[in-house]
């Protein structure tokens, strides 16, 4: 018959170490129920190691990263969202210089066209000064336009509370201005639609990537703790100890630093974007600021860009304690 006192004495130490109840010894009849007291209770895995130092480092650097996708996407859908709004609500009516016709007579004509259409608010005809004022970025001051076949645009707001017939007034700008030309947007519309969505799916992806690289970290962290204390989780398995039980005790490490390195990341996510907005903001009177705020407005989160870093620290801490519990348990399946 195998001794197993030796064993039992183990059993002792360590359930004494980790804080569990230890039956007494059969026989004694001085002990009956009575259990030894639960000592302070250290960690089945050691709560602070170089390996653990450098797995919250890496999640830190991960959720970092993910973060700053997701506040990018959360920058671009808002701008998108802000260039669809205005486009679908505007339309332009381009008005070509041609041979025998009267520039400004075309113009005038066309304006009147769209002011009685039904749908159409507002008509607003750019004079030559303002066409002039709108090519001196690329052309220079001191244009003569009147040397140069440039056309003249009429901005059209459209009614909120009612459609307005585009190609009614296209067949009506046809039959009474033949150089006059509409142009409702729509194509620049569906362009910015497919290249929000693609941003969109572009940047779920590197979050989906760095989650799972977070978990495959978190997964060869817990094999290099349990093959470190393989002697003590046998011992805690052969004695009788719940997978559960021992399971737990690595999910609530992994836990606890995957929390810490998430909330190190996603700090700092939000205090770079947060300078950068600020940073943005000094250079909002310059050309480049002012294309930087044409291109993604403020360049400030709104509350969906912060709820979703918050959202991403909330699951990588999850995926790492959910992975960790699942190593263990895989590892206890192999011990039987």
């Amino acid at each position: 018959m195998i001794d197993l006192t030796p064993l039992k004495a183990l059993w002792a130490q360590l359930a004494g170490r980790l804080g569990l109840p230890v039956p007494a010894p059969a026989g004694d009849p001085e002990a009956g129920d009575d259990r030894l007291p639960a000592s302070s209770g250290a960690s089945l895995v050691p709560p602070s190691s170089i390996a653990g130092r450098a797995l919250v480092v890496i999640i830190a650097i991960m959720t970092f990263l993910g973060s700053l996708t997701v506040g990018a996407v959360d920058l671009v859908r808002t701008a998108a969202d802000d260039w669809t709004a205005s486009i679908v609500r505007e339309a332009t009516i381009q008005i070509r210089p041609a041979p025998g016709r009267n520039l400004q007579v075309d113009v005038t004509r066309a304006t009147e066209v769209a002011v009685r259409f039904p749908g159409v608010a507002d008509v607003s005809p750019y004079t030559a000064e303002e066409t002039a004022r709108m090519l001196e970025p690329w052309l220079g001051t001191g244009l003569a336009t009147d040397d140069l076949p440039i056309p003249r645009l009429i901005v059209l707001r459209l009614a909120d509370d009612r459609p307005a017939d585009l190609a009614g007034l296209r067949r009506a700008l046809v039959e009474q201005v033949p150089s006059a030309s509409l142009d409702d947007h729509r194509q620049w519309f569906d362009r910015l639609k497919a290249m929000a969505r693609a941003v969109v799916i572009v940047g779920l992806t590197i979050v989906t990537l760095m989650i799972l690289t977070t978990g495959l970290s978190v997964i060869f962290a817990t094999r290099a703790a349990v093959a470190t204390n393989r002697p003590v989780v046998e011992v805690l398995h052969f004695v009788g100890a719940r997978d559960a039980f021992i399971a737990g005790e690595f999910q609530r490490h992994f836990l606890w630093l995957a929390l810490k390195g998430g909330l190190a990341g996603g700090g700092a996510a939000i205090v770079s974007i947060l300078t950068a907005g600020l940073i943005a903001s000094r250079w909002r009177a310059t050309a480049g600021g002012d294309q930087i705020e044409a291109l993604f407005g403020t360049f400030s989160l709104g509350s969906t860009g912060y709820v979703g870093i918050v959202v991403l620290v909330v699951l990588v801490t999850t995926v790492a304690a959910l992975t960790s519990r699942w190593t263990v348990m895989r590892t206890l399946n192999a011990i039987d």
